[in-house]
């Protein structure tokens, strides 16, 4: 059986699928002839992550497929109900890379309340030049510690992000409509586990409490964060959204920032990927990143095994 990953495989999940039996095709298929090439090539299953688009052309024209898989959470690349009902199966790896887009999270974090994102991009041009300025400049850093960190989505990445959080000394809060609470494990190096309950509120009283808060959500048909709720958030609040670009309005968000609302903001993911809006790239209180919060190497590895997984048991 042939299987297309035409974003790309990690050499994990390559591996084991050639130990099932199955033949991986790594080459990256332009959207336009997918259809054409899925049929030549008789592939039975195509593995994606976010560039390739699978919607009704290629579910009703490829008849040799059986199984469509994403590498990582989000599924909004797919039709997914409609392929279900067309009788494939749609697989994809939750959990595999919550770990690694928490951790992104906090690297935003970390470096927007030091000042790090504008300080490297300063210090390479003026360091030599205006170094006591810069010292300056960015000697009004704030501590993440005893800070209250909200949280809008509360699934495995945003409680992955509240482990660090509390693990960091952090108070939590989250908003999520279909969870009321959730008992979070965190295990430490030695196999020690302590656990915190966490009882979610309503997304008002967490744009309210937060310092800093963190996007979690899944694709929208309309913004979560736009002008009224800027509006609701502490003066000087941060903003990381690490989730889907369209859940904030870039526009409001902008003119947040220029009116010092809030101090700053972290974007891995934009409405207009993969050619951000130019205010956006050039804006000196945003941290910027491109769509990287599932490519760590431990992050890849295990989608590249789940998906394998998946793949034999269905097939084999």
């Amino acid at each position: 059986m042939k299987v297309l990953a035409n974003d790309g495989l990690a050499k994990s999940g390559i591996a084991a699928l050639g130990l099932n039996g199955f033949e991986v095709d790594l080459t990256s298929v332009a959207q336009d002839q997918l259809v054409d090439y899925i049929n030549q090539n008789e592939i039975d299953v195509l593995l994606v992550r976010s560039a390739t688009q699978v919607r009704k052309d290629i579910i009703d024209n490829c008849a040799s497929l059986k199984i469509i898989g994403r590498g990582g959470v989000g599924m909004d690349n797919i039709d997914v109900e409609y392929a279900r009902e067309k009788g494939l199966h749609v697989i994809n790896t939750p959990a595999a890379s919550s770990h690694s887009v928490a951790e992104l999270v906090f690297a935003h974090l970390f470096g927007m309340a030091r000042f790090l994102h504008d300080s490297n991009r300063n210090m390479p041009l003026e360091g030599d030049s205006k170094f006591k300025h810069l010292k300056k400049s960015y000697a009004k850093g704030v501590e993440l510690r005893g800070k209250t960190l909200g949280l809008i989505g509360f699934g495995r990445i945003g409680q992955a992000t509240a482990k660090i959080a509390i693990g960091l000394g952090m108070n939590v809060v989250a908003y999520d409509p279909f969870i009321d609470a959730v008992n979070l494990e965190i295990e430490f190096f030695d196999h020690q586990a302590l656990f915190f309950n966490i009882n979610t509120i309503t997304k008002e009283e967490v744009l309210k409490q937060a310092d800093f808060i963190s996007l979690h959500v899944p694709a929208q048909k309309d913004y979560i964060i736009s002008t009224k709720e800027f509006d609701l958030m502490k003066d000087n609040a941060f903003l990381v959204n690490a989730a889907r670009g369209g859940v904030i309005d870039e526009v409001a968000l902008v003119q947040a920032l220029e009116s010092g609302k809030i101090a700053s903001a972290a974007l891995d993911v934009f409405e207009n990927e993969p050619t951000p809006e130019i205010q956006l790239l050039m804006n000196p209180n945003l941290s910027l990143t491109p769509h990287i919060g599932a490519a760590t190497s431990e992050a890849q590895d295990r989608i590249g095994t789940e998906l394998a997984e998946q793949i034999v048991e269905l097939l084999k």
